[in-house]
């Protein structure tokens, strides 16, 4: 029977279809978000009452093996993904224009030629000569060995990308700068489109699966941060990391949010210099290589990123509050809500009244902290900020602060303490060890430990008459 074209109006935000235009997508609510593309439909020749073949089932407690991996030789990038790449295996790797996808990704297959890994590099943005210019500034073409198993190519048809493929069987691993610039010929639609993104991924994916190299798609992100194209992108590959930062500022860190093979709470640390991304292995010194100890409303907090522990500077500033509205909370790095509960039980609990103030709380070094162990660290610089006492500079903080005021107690305190003693300081805040269900943490001897039972105690530390 013969194929029927049909247009359909697709959006480009959730994928909703519609037989005709109109401006705001009812799925999703975006406006002007609807583009036509034309699909072959052909109908269905199943013969009634045909049977599939009978599944072939196997035990649970059947012999499993670890999957092989391929080191990149590059610490922080194994760190996220789990020690390595998996053959056979597809990651996407997404992030804001400009915040150095694409040189992290050829400093990578740079550092697999070098290993001797054959290596395909495809660039649908960029032509030959351009990544050349980024090699030569980045110092990567000065390895002979790395060049030589190191292939470059420019084009967006994956009709011939996948020609390649298969009569490359020895290629180890290919990437892919981007996915939204690929085209497939048999589809319709203009590149970037949700079916063009689908169907260029499910070609390039089948192929990885069917020759067992590691496929590695760059991705573009919306305003929102999500990765651009259909949200199935997401479910049909292994892996996916975001590289985040601000581009006015050299910290880069990779982020794990999905990995079939590893754990998707491990961050890897890197530095933007004039020669490309360079690894952080040691991120809390330089987190606060420029940190200011004597300065009110600033507090050190021991965070944990996966298995690695970070010290980070917390910094308020309180100001008057500027008109007649309603006070301004600016937080960058951290979560609005956990400060405006913060603030109510500082209010509620201890009588300290911040809520007619301006609050601008940052972070340093760039870094989203999610974990509920911060609260004890930013009530401290919220303290040191109202009484303008500032935090011992040789001491850090830690503990989840409820809604009755108590420090309650947070994961791996263990290593946070250890990673505290490692950057020289001296003393830590940490919530008051109650029960005898977990252990009482062992501290380094050089640590002195401040039990806090209650946010009223951190209170009181930082009253002028505790100081005099």
């Amino acid at each position: 029977m013969a194929k029927k074209p049909a247009s359909l109006f697709v959006c480009q935000n959730c994928q909703a279809q519609y037989p005709k235009w109109t401006g705001r997508c009812e799925q999703c609510g975006e406006w002007n978000s609807l583009e036509e593309e034309t699909r072959t439909v052909t109908p269905s020749k199943t013969a009634p009452g045909k049977r599939g073949a009978e599944l072939k089932t196997t035990r649970l407690d059947g012999r499993a093996t670890p999957p092989a991996r391929l080191d990149t030789n590059m610490a922080e990038l194994n760190r996220v993904l789990g020690s390595g790449l998996v053959p056979g295996s597809v990651v996407l790797v997404g992030g804001d224009p400009g915040i150095g996808k694409s040189t992290l990704m050829l400093q990578m297959t740079c550092a697999l030629a070098r290993a001797g890994h054959n290596v395909l590099y495809v660039s649908g943005e960029e032509a030959i000569d351009q990544i050349r210019l980024r090699a030569q500034r980045l110092e990567l073409d000065r390895d002979p060995k790395a060049l030589d198993q190191l292939e470059l190519a420019a084009s967006i048809n994956v009709n011939d990308i996948a020609t390649t493929l298969e009569e490359r069987r020895t290629l180890q691993v290919v990437v892919i700068d981007s996915i939204q610039t690929m085209w497939l010929e048999s589809v319709a639609s203009a590149p970037g489109s949700v079916s063009q993104v689908r169907s260029c991924a499910f070609e390039l994916i089948r192929l990885a699966k069917t020759l067992g190299f590691v496929l590695i798609l760059i991705g573009h992100v919306t305003k929102e941060g999500a990765l651009a194209g259909p949200r199935v992108l997401e479910h049909m590959v292994d892996a996916v990391l975001y590289f985040e930062g601000d581009r006015g500022h050299q910290f880069r860190i990779l982020r794990a949010a999905k990995n079939r093979f590893g754990a998707t709470d491990e961050i890897g640390v890197f530095a933007m210099t004039d020669t490309g991304l360079r690894e952080v292995p040691n991120p809390s010194a330089l987190f606060l290589a420029e940190r200011h100890g004597n300065i009110a409303g600033s507090a050190v907090f021991a965070g944990l990123e996966g298995t690695r522990p970070i010290l980070l500077e917390v910094q308020v500033l309180l100001s008057a509050k500027s008109g007649d509205g309603a006070a301004r909370r600016a937080v960058l790095g951290w979560d609005s809500s956990r400060l405006s509960m913060v603030l109510a039980v500082l209010e509620a609990r201890c009588g300290l009244k911040l809520g007619s103030m301006d609050i601008h709380l940052n972070v340093t070094g760039g870094l989203k902290v999610t974990e509920p162990a911060a609260d004890l660290a930013v009530a401290a610089a919220l303290i040191s900020a109202a009484t303008g006492q500032p935090t011992a500079p040789d001491e850090a903080y830690f503990g989840e602060i409820g809604l009755s005021g108590e420090i309650r107690q947070v994961s791996q305190t263990g290593i946070r303490l250890k990673e505290i003693a490692k950057l020289g300081f001296r003393q830590a805040a940490i919530p008051r060890h109650v029960g005898t269900a977990n252990a009482r943490p062992k501290a380094p001897p050089s640590l002195t430990i401040v039990e806090t039972g209650h946010l009223s105690d951190l209170v009181r530390r930082f009253s002028p008459a505790d100081k005099g």
